[in-house]
């Protein structure tokens, strides 16, 4: 079985603690769904956070989730001009046989305007 990464995004409306659990359980479940990935299958999840998100840690949410043997590391975002607000990201590194063209990146909400390539 291979090793891919998944990648999604999904942007919060506020620095807000209850919105950014929301928020990340949202991206989390959505990933998982859409590539049909067993919590069991999971290696590890990298959350990433805009530095205008700081009322709590997205790695908080998956662990709500029941998350709780999955390595999580949460991180600050770099800070550049311009870029969209309130954006959560995540990197899940999983054990897939599916391969790297039938990965499923997961944008929601406004971070959908980060890659409007995908496919919804």
């Amino acid at each position: 079985m291979a090793v891919r990464a998944v990648r999604g995004a999904i942007q919060i409306d506020g620095d807000d603690r209850e919105k950014i659990l929301a928020g990340t359980s949202e991206l989390v479940a959505t990933v998982l769904d859409r590539n049909e990935i067993d919590p069991q299958d999971l290696i590890s999840i990298v959350f990433t956070a805009t530095p205008d998100l700081t009322a709590e840690f997205p790695a908080y949410a998956a662990r709500q989730m029941g998350l709780t043997d999955v390595p999580l590391l949460c991180t600050t975002e770099i800070a550049v001009p311009g870029s969209m607000p309130r954006v959560l990201r995540l990197m899940a590194h999983v054990e897939t046989p599916r391969p790297r063209a039938q990965i499923r990146h997961v944008y929601l909400r406004g971070a959908a305007a980060l890659r409007t390539d995908l496919p919804k």
